[in-house]
């Protein structure tokens, strides 16, 4: 979009220039000094926006880590906003935006008055027919009976199997790596050769955080596996330590795989993609019924599970690092006569080999999400101790083994980043292997020595009760003291909330006639990005309705809806404030990197103790878990906005608050909306563990349905579930590149 500075005589458009040409920030910050001035004419002033404007975006262009989307700066501070709107005009702007604006309302304000007249007046307008519905759910559970007990190949000879079988030998081939981890860290293989000692694991922990980031890692991975033993929960930690050990590398190489296909076929990338979007808005919950009906229950059903979920954010990252590989290093290896598989893995892989470690951050976050969920078909270790604390009320030792679980994430993922970050060191090869691997001989001679000492000492090995720690009496006291002194005033807020605002937007959202809302998702999407966004959204919004959860589908938009309302509103004002110092930027990060890593069952306890069963404790506990995204993609947005245009605004004049909404703002505006989508999914990611508190949503459907193993129920729900969130993302893009082709950015 072209965006113009009016300038009233060839000699103002001289200056200009020749101020441009001379490249001089001097001349830049006295021509602003000008336009600041009140005293100054209108030529001056549009003078000064003309210069400002072109010094921001000779900063811009001179600035090679500027992204896409921080180029929005040139345009606004080009328009003269700032410093003298009156000075300045926009060439595209003008009766059709406001024609095509109002054009837009009045369609909405129609939809509304005829589907409510409609409503009133037909039944099928106002409530989805059951004679319309799509018996989905049935054909499900049809394919799935036929699929287990139906289907047997070479059916009457010795060889005969049926896909049951083929799964459940894929689980025992699984099995064997998950036992041998489980025997290092947990169980031993024998009374003769027991696990590792805590005192080792601690100590190869620290040895390899220095390897990969110095003494500081090395700090860290010391006093967090010290801390788990410490606190008694050193045998439920090394089981999960076992499952993530092997889950992970699992998930790495499917994900790898995936990366590699997607970015080398378009046709492939285009056909994974929506099943992709599918796995990672569906809440796990979905398809834990059919993975315990096809794999059974237990750890290896659990790996399984855990794959669905971590594999799509890992695949996409490695796409994205094997297609940001400049063209110039490839063509670099054409020349040289690399073979295509050469290329992937002698120039690509090295090339991106950063992201290609932070895809595998991402699947280490990921997996360690879902160990509580994973224990409710059968996985061993913290998450299944937690659930058991939390069904028998101990809140003290559920929010310690949660702890537990924040400690090996925050470890595993420093090192893993740390490694990611790590410079690789050329060695010589003559040198003895001692030399070339130092750390290798001390983990080796620290293994054996640690080894013998726990023999002597078995207290090294595995603390007893006696000396372990334990903080549970001290959180179980507090919460019974909040219980005793806040009771009344919690309760006054919790009904006035639920009376008063909460139940009445339930009965609101109940009442929209589903044609009417269908009609009204069309036209927004018809507005942001014309007919393939409305039909697109159209399609995914009628799924509900086709499949007969039409109402649980719009109390879980009333429930997710005002959550995110407040998450966004929330997370922006403390990401705003964060992101105006590194400081308190570095805080907060912290902060919202504990709070990610933090189960999300455990969010549900102080709720539920303050606020008893009902949707305002679902709603908080979504809040709490959910605003964090939107607080770090605030600070990442804001923080990173380049200098010389922060600078550019000021020299014109610019108050904080006109910089922050006229230059800042519309530059950190792709990083903003990424948080609104994710705090979106997120929020999505709640719905089935909320539900287990009451809620009357679809999370709802697919935890009766998980009780009942009812296949076709749980996919279904899962699926509406999915669809909102992908209809959500889909209105979300095609505003952002709205707003970016107004902004001219595109």
């Amino acid at each position: 979009m072209s965006q113009t500075v009016t300038l009233p005589n060839n000699g103002s458009r001289k200056a200009a220039a020749g101020a441009h040409a001379s490249n001089k920030p001097a001349s830049a910050t006295q021509a602003s000094s000008k336009a600041a001035s009140p005293t100054q004419g209108s030529s001056n002033s549009a003078l000064a926006a003309q210069v400002s404007s072109n010094a921001a975006q000779d900063a811009i262009a001179s600035n090679k880590t500027v992204s896409g989307a921080q180029q929005l700066a040139a345009p606004t501070i080009a328009a003269g906003h700032i410093a003298n709107p009156v000075a300045t005009s926009l060439t595209n702007s003008g009766v059709k935006p406001i024609r095509h604006r109002l054009l837009f309302w009045i369609a909405a304000l129609a939809i509304i008055a005829l589907g409510q007249f409609a409503a009133s007046r037909l039944d099928w307008v106002a409530h989805y027919p059951s004679d319309w519905i799509f018996p989905l759910k049935n054909w499900i559970d049809a394919f799935f009976e036929w699929l287990v007990y139906g289907v047997r190949f070479f059916d009457g000879t010795s060889y005969g199997f049926s896909p049951r079988d083929v799964t459940r030998g894929l689980a025992s081939v699984l099995a064997y790596p998950l036992h041998l981890s489980e025997s290092i860290f947990f169980d031993g293989f024998s009374k003769n050769i027991p696990a590792l000692p805590w005192i080792t694991v601690a100590g190869l922990a620290a040895i390899l955080g220095h390897w990969v980031g110095g003494w500081r890692s090395a700090l860290l991975g010391a006093v967090a596996f010290t801390y788990l033993a410490l606190f008694g929960v050193w045998q439920a930690s090394m089981q999960t330590f076992s499952l993530v050990l092997i889950t992970v590398p699992m998930v790495f190489l499917i994900g790898l795989v995936a990366g590699v296909l997607m970015s080398k076929s378009p046709r492939f990338k285009r056909a994974i993609t929506p099943l992709f979007d599918i796995l990672q808005s569906m809440p796990p919950f979905a398809y834990l019924v059919p993975i315990v009906v096809l794999y059974g229950v237990g750890d290896v059903p659990a790996m399984i599970a855990t794959a669905l979920f971590a594999v799509p954010p890992v695949a996409r990252c490695i796409s994205l690092g094997l297609e940001s590989v400049q063209k110039g290093v490839l063509e670099a290896g054409q020349m040289m006569g690399c073979t295509r598989w050469q290329l992937l893995w002698k120039v690509q892989m090295p090339t991106a080999r950063s992201v290609l470690l932070v895809g595998l951050n991402q699947g280490i976050m990921q997996t360690l999400a879902m160990i509580v969920l994973a224990a409710l078909i059968g996985a061993s270790g913290l998450g299944s101790e937690l659930l058991t604390s939390l069904q028998s009320l101990r809140l003290g030792e559920a929010l310690e083994q949660g702890i537990a679980i924040v400690v090996i994430a925050v470890v595993l993922d420093r090192l893993s980043r740390a490694y990611a970050l790590k410079t690789p060191k050329y060695t010589d090869p003559s040198l003895a292997w001692w030399r070339r691997h130092p750390y290798v001989l001390l983990a080796l001679v620290f293994l054996l020595a640690s080894v013998l000492l726990a023999r002597v000492l078995p207290d090294l090995a595995l603390l007893s009760d006696e000396h372990s720690i334990t903080t549970a009496p001290y959180w179980n006291a507090g919460i019974d003291w909040i219980n005793l002194h806040l009771y009344d005033s919690v309760q006054a807020f919790r009904n006035f909330t639920l009376m008063e605002i909460l139940i009445p937007t339930r009965n609101f959202f109940l009442a929209i006639p589903w044609v009417t809302f269908l009609a009204l998702v069309v036209l927004v999407g018809y507005r942001l990005g014309g007919w393939s966004v409305a039909l697109i959204a159209g399609l995914l919004i009628l799924f509900p309705a086709a499949t007969g959860l039409w109402p649980e589908t719009m109390t879980t938009l009333y429930m997710i809806g005002t959550a995110a309302v407040i998450c966004v509103s929330v997370g922006f004002v403390i990401g705003l404030a964060a992101s105006r110092t590194a400081g308190w930027s570095r805080f907060a990060s912290g902060i919202c990197d504990f709070l990610q890593t933090f189960p999300s069952f455990i969010y549900l306890i102080p709720v539920v103790m303050l606020f008893k069963v009902s949707d305002l404790s679902a709603i908080i506990a979504v809040l709490m878990f959910a605003v964090v995204p939107m607080i770090r993609y605030t600070i990442l947005g804001l923080r990173g906005v380049p200098k010389p245009i922060i600078e550019a605004a000021t020299q014109q004049g610019a108050t904080r608050l006109q910089r922050l909404i006229r230059v800042e703002l519309p530059i950190a505006l792709p990083e903003l909306m990424l948080g609104v989508n994710q705090v979106i999914f997120m929020a999505l990611f709640m719905v089935a563990i909320t539900a287990l508190i009451g809620t009357q949503d679809l999370g709802a459907e697919i935890n009766a349905a998980r009780s009942g193993n009812e296949i076709g129920k749980a996919l279904v729900a899962g699926l509406c579930i999915a669809f909102l969130g992908i209809t959500a993302d889909r209105l979300i893009g095609a505003w952002v590149k709205r707003k970016k082709i107004a902004l001219g950015a595109v």
